[in-house]
């Protein structure tokens, strides 16, 4: 008897439908290689490009072992970092859900009472939602996590690279932990991702806490796979980007990457000021807004969309034509999944025109293409000694199992703490030091939330528990009674001392603040036609050690790639080498600017914060990083070298300053021991 092919050992129902719904006369090679795996029931991430058919690969084996083994009740969790792929997701889970006789629902803020209220009285068989209504909802006292997840088999994680080289990720790992002990088994997990640099890191990491064998399946490139038209131009400024783009591929269907919320406004507004067609997307907008701008581009619109990195991930808006990019984005793994947008369609090309605004996006831009070439990806590694994580997943524990046994819930937290490298020791100086602050409480041997936790997180039934990130000051903006999106609350404190009326910029269009109404947070604005602006607080990606190394190639060298250069974008580079011709190719160089020394050492910026913060440590104020090199401010180069040389021997870090911002804006900091706070600040600054 013939060993059967890996179709041929999906479900008979599932199989008809792919052929004769689906209209599908073969699998892709990835979709065949995840078979076997899961299921057999072992742990897999699926590294796939864009539109790879990686959502099937999970899900056509996992839906056979559904049908097969006759899972009940709610079997499959669908986790995804952000709400537009769950609701971009939902219809297409739907759709394969319902050809074999299932349901798949969905869960997150924007989902209405009455469809949770359905999902807790008949749970479907897969629930699409995030790790943080998840979170919600196992602490919940109107939903049942016993009745929600005790036939929980399997969880698939989309995007997993964008959660696990971040904190979110370590959340993730402790809602997992807690998942798995209210489903009373070992639930297999199914990561799926386009671009990492590190695959068996992250299969080894999504597998934290589990027993099952684990393996990586990565889709080979197709044998005729075009090669990518990637092209670096230098235009100098935003008008001259949106000149660029509106004269450039008309008719075409083009999406723009910006690095901020404000600069994709700007370019916008730009664009739409020359007549351009142009839609706006990104995490300030209300979800009507970005509803609109999803819609009209699956729909087939032309013109351009304007986005910042919320459009990396996998949602999906219809073929596109061309991707462009303001400067660049801070990793090569970026760049991949952005380029990935294009080159789907047969007889097209993948494709990235990135126009340089200004002298560091040219030279971010040049270095990041080097790396590309050179075939490097970045690494998503979480980030080490996640204490604050520990401290929010210990609160959470015991609000969804109030009055725990002591010993049960030092073993709930265990897969944490062996995942995250968190030595028991530390993991009890934690817990006694939530029980002294009166953060938890202990009754007897069974813990529960203490008067000062109840306090300090309690509002909104602990909404400040559900999300990893400290929430900004954020305004609603409402135009009658439709909702635009938020701005942080420093847009007002800006204007406040200016004269004439408040006018802030707002999906692409400027606005009059009519009123605000600082108890509710709202403003109330009107259509006008003055120059705006608005704010929104955050922070940049650092500059990693290998694209800072990258640029000094850069600097110091001819562009290795000149095919991918403009001649506007060569002359650039040729003049950025002439100005930046006292760079050493090995090795620091100094050299004095005013008043001043700069140290060029092309480390990176967790290595020059660490030089920096020791050298303030001695000498407060001497010393200013950033991702290139050190500036020292002392009039003596023989004293910058001792000071340099100094830092370079430590070792160790010295304690974070109490100055620093990362010291408000840690969520959960400030549940932590002074020792332990230490621990977390240094390794996110340093690395370490």
């Amino acid at each position: 008897m013939s060993t059967p092919t890996p179709f041929e050992r999906l479900h008979p129902a599932l199989r008809h439908h792919i052929v004769h719904a689906l209209g599908w006369s073969s699998l892709r090679e990835v979709q065949q290689g995840a078979i076997g795996p899961i299921l057999a029931g072992d742990n897999l991430v699926i590294l796939a490009p864009t539109a790879g058919g990686k959502t099937e690969a999970a899900f056509f084996p996992l839906l056979t072992r559904l049908l097969d083994e006759r899972w009940p009740g709610l079997s499959i969790l669908y986790l995804s970092p952000i709400r537009a792929l769950l609701n971009n997701q939902h219809a297409r889970l739907e759709r394969l859900c319902g050809l074999v006789g299932h349901r798949a629902g969905i869960w997150h803020g924007d989902v209405t009472h009455y469809e949770k209220r359905r999902a807790r009285q008949e749970p479907p068989s897969v629930l699409l939602t995030t790790p943080e209504s998840l979170e919600a909802m196992l602490i919940s006292t109107r939903t049942s996590a016993q009745a929600m997840f005790s036939d929980l088999r399997a969880v698939v994680i989309d995007e997993v690279h964008a959660f696990a080289g971040a904190d979110r990720g370590w959340h993730l790992v402790g809602v997992l932990s807690r998942l798995c002990a209210w489903a009373g088994r070992d639930l297999q997990r199914v990561g799926l991702s386009a671009t990492v640099g590190d695959p068996p890191a992250i299969t080894d990491w999504l597998s934290a806490g589990s027993r099952r064998p684990r393996h990586t399946l990565t889709s080979p490139p197709p044998p005729d796979a075009a090669t990518p038209e990637v092209t670096l131009d230098w235009v100098a400024s935003l008008p001259n980007a949106a000149r660029v783009i509106e004269a450039l591929h008309r008719g075409q269907r083009r999406l723009v990457f910006c690095d901020s919320r404000l600069q994709a406004e700007k370019l916008t507004q730009l664009l739409r000021d020359m007549g351009q067609a142009t839609w706006l997307t990104h995490s300030s907008l209300s979800a009507d807004e970005r509803r609109r701008t999803e819609a009209a581009f699956s729909e087939g619109a032309e013109g351009v969309i304007v986005s910042t990195s919320a459009l990396e991930l996998g949602i999906d808006i219809g073929n596109l034509d061309r991707v462009i990019g303001i400067d660049a984005p801070a990793s090569v793994a970026s760049f991949l999944q952005r380029m990935g947008r294009t080159g789907r369609r047969p007889g097209t090309r993948p494709n990235m025109l990135l126009l340089a605004i200004s002298q560091p996006g040219l030279l971010r831009a040049a270095s990041l293409l080097t790396l590309w070439r050179e075939g490097h990806v970045e690494p998503a590694r979480a980030p080490p000694a996640p204490f604050h994580i520990l401290a929010q997943q210990m609160i959470a524990l015991v609000l969804e199992r109030p009055g725990i046994a002591l010993d049960s819930f030092e073993a709930g937290l265990k897969p944490f703490c062996e995942a995250a490298a968190i030595d028991p020791g530390a993991a009890s100086a934690l817990l006694a030091h939530l029980l002294d602050t009166g953060a938890l409480t202990l009754d007897g041997v069974r813990a529960g939330i203490g008067r000062e936790g109840e306090r300090a997180l309690g509002a909104r039934h602990f909404l400040k528990l559900v999300s990893v990130f400290t929430t900004p000051a954020l305004f609603r903006v409402v135009h009658h009674r439709q909702e635009l999106g938020t701005i942080d609350q420093s847009t007002f404190f800006s204007a406040h001392d200016q004269e004439g009326p408040r006018v802030i910029l707002l999906g692409g269009r400027t606005w009059r603040v009519r009123s605000i109404d600082w108890h509710r947070r709202v403003a109330y604005v009107e259509p006008c036609d003055i120059q705006g602006t608005s704010r929104w607080i955050g922070g940049g990606a650092d500059l990693s050690p290998e694209l800072s190394a990258a640029h000094r190639r850069i600097m110091t060298c001819p562009p290795p790639y000149p095919e991918h250069c403009s001649r506007r974008a060569t002359d650039a580079l040729c003049a950025l080498r002439e100005e930046f011709s006292f760079l050493a190719e090995e090795g620091p160089t100094f050299t004095r600017r005013g008043d001043h020394t700069e140290v060029w050492s092309f480390a990176g910026d967790a290595r020059h914060r660490l030089l920096a913060d020791r050298i303030n440590h001695a000498s407060p104020g001497r010393a200013h990083p950033d991702g290139l090199k050190l500036t020292l401010k002392t009039d003596r180069d023989d004293t910058a070298r001792s000071w340099w040389e100094a830092a370079q021997a430590e070792v160790g870090h010295p304690p974070v300053p109490d100055s620093h911002p990362l010291r408000r804006h840690l969520k959960f900091g400030d549940l932590l021991p002074p020792d332990l706070l230490e621990k977390t600040l240094a390794a996110r600054l340093y690395g370490h």
